[in-house]
């Protein structure tokens, strides 16, 4: 009986340093992945890149994920984004950005179209509570004032509609420092704002995500051509 309790005995001691040892080479993963990150990103300041990559002449979702129901379509060999179903988010995972521009275009379907841009999403999205966190810039020809194409949702109204008919693309531009905010619409500034918690936003991070929303089923949007550039 002392004999196979010894055995247990030695058995669990070896699990336990099997299993610490596993945890310790984990962390070290991680810590080596967080250190390619930082690097990763203090090597990109000031670069344009292109953040929906090509590879080969062919477009890649590569180090993007998505959170919530639907999904966003990509077309590898034109690079188009089509969104379906929703609502959900289609956030760049690669790194987070502070100080930044964002440039993309976008086409809507119709009228009826709803989608928008979130810029510094804090964290990984688990659940839907990242909407009272960061601010979207909003995509809607139906909305009005603070919930038109252009607009910080739920927050300030664009100073024009700049956007183009349903069925055409237009170039966004989303300027970030600090607290303040620009937007332009095909080459029209139409935000020009300092951000305070406003509306259905309680507070904002510093750093985070970018992501693309797909809001509903009834009418795809539509991305291309995504590019940011990190300033800090």
């Amino acid at each position: 009986m002392r004999r196979f309790t010894s055995v247990a005995a030695t058995a669990a001691a070896t699990a336990a340093l099997v299993a610490a040892v596993l945890s310790l080479a984990a962390c070290e993963v991680r810590q080596l992945e967080r250190g390619r990150a930082v690097e990763q990103a203090a090597s990109d300041v000031g670069e344009r890149v292109q953040i929906l990559r090509s590879h080969g002449g062919r477009y890649s979702k590569h180090g993007w994920n998505h959170y919530g129901p639907g999904y966003f379509e990509l077309d590898r060999e034109t690079g188009v984004l089509t969104s379906h179903g929703g609502m959900g988010l289609f956030w760049y995972a690669t790194r987070e950005y502070g100080d930044f521009v964002l440039e993309l275009e976008f086409k809507t379907s119709d009228g009826a179209t709803n989608s928008g841009v979130f810029v510094r999403v804090p964290g990984v999205p688990t659940s839907d509570d990242y909407i009272y966190h960061s601010f979207e810039i909003q995509i809607d020809e139906a909305g009005e004032g603070v919930h038109q194409t252009g607009a910080v949702y739920d927050a300030e109204a664009p100073t024009e509609q700049a956007s183009h008919p349903p069925g055409e693309w237009n170039r966004l531009k989303i300027t970030m420092r600090g607290d303040h905010i620009a937007v332009e619409v095909n080459g029209a500034q139409v935000i020009d704002w300092e951000m305070e918690p406003r509306g259905k936003v309680e507070d904002f991070a510093r750093r985070g995500y970018l992501g693309l929303q797909n809001h509903d089923d009834r009418s795809p949007v539509f991305f291309r051509n995504i590019y940011a550039t990190a300033l800090n």
